[in-house]
């Protein structure tokens, strides 16, 4: 039985192989099944292939999806940032023109003081001017002194000018034992008055008082030093001190 399987099949061989030599149509038939197959083959090398480059894909879709989150992480962080660096932009410009505002309360204080300094030297002038004639005259007034009579006039003169208020007086002091021939509190003055100065010691001892209020009242005074007389020397000394230390000094008279 065996062999008889084996005798068909050997004839069945040779009828297939007489077909593909003989029949054209049929040969085509089995080249185009053979074909088939290899398309077939291909196309599964072809899926596997894009189910590996969707995997790639689906990979680099995650990877951009995170490079995204991160993206706008980082874009939020710099907004954040840039908000912070905008509030301390804000808050430098209001602190700058702050900064304006109190240079300009201070170049408008120092404009008064600069003003009131240019009326106490307008008032010094006009003592100075008037210094001899009015000492002359004050002679005419029994028991008035040179230092009465220079407190009035540089009172009267300070009052017009405006450096001290209507109605203020100059007047001596007493401080820490020293005696001050001419003074006022505010705006704070400090001077000495001095008939005839034979010395630099006059203008030296207005410098000791002046630093006794200035520690008293914690501030700088205005220093004024008025000689009726100083020898010519002495006034070239006592101007140069003068100039160094900030005295007015007003000499009536140089001699010799």
């Amino acid at each position: 039985m065996v062999i008889a399987f084996t005798e068909d099949l050997v004839r069945l061989k040779r009828q297939f192989l007489g077909l593909l030599e003989k029949d054209l149509e049929f040969r085509r038939a089995i080249l185009g099944m053979l074909e088939l197959e290899k398309i077939s083959e291909g196309l599964k090398r072809h899926d596997e292939k894009f189910e590996k480059l969707l995997e790639n894909l689906n990979r680099h879709e995650a990877q951009l999806v995170k490079l995204r989150e991160d993206m706008m992480l980082g874009f939020k962080r710099h907004d954040e940032i840039l908000e912070k660096h905008a509030q301390e932009i804000v808050k430098l410009r209001e602190d700058f023109n702050k900064m304006l505002s109190v240079i300009a309360q201070i170049q408008e204080e120092q404009r008064r003081l600069r003003e009131g300094y240019e009326r106490l030297e307008r008032g010094l002038r006009s003592l100075e001017g008037g210094m001899l004639k009015g000492f002359a005259e004050m002679s005419k007034f029994a028991g008035i002194t040179f230092e009465e009579f220079v407190r009035g006039f540089l009172t009267e003169a300070l009052r017009s000018s405006g450096e001290i208020p209507e109605g203020a007086e100059l007047r001596r002091a007493v401080v820490d034992g020293e005696e001050i021939n001419i003074f006022f509190e505010d705006p704070l003055i400090v001077g000495e008055v001095t008939a005839s100065a034979e010395s630099v010691d006059e203008i030296m001892k207005l410098l000791r008082k002046a630093e006794l209020v200035k520690a008293k009242y914690s501030r700088e005074p205005k220093k004024i030093m008025i000689a009726l007389t100083a020898k010519r020397d002495v006034a070239k000394e006592m101007e140069r001190i003068a100039e160094e230390r900030g005295v007015k000094l007003v000499i009536g008279k140089v001699v010799g």
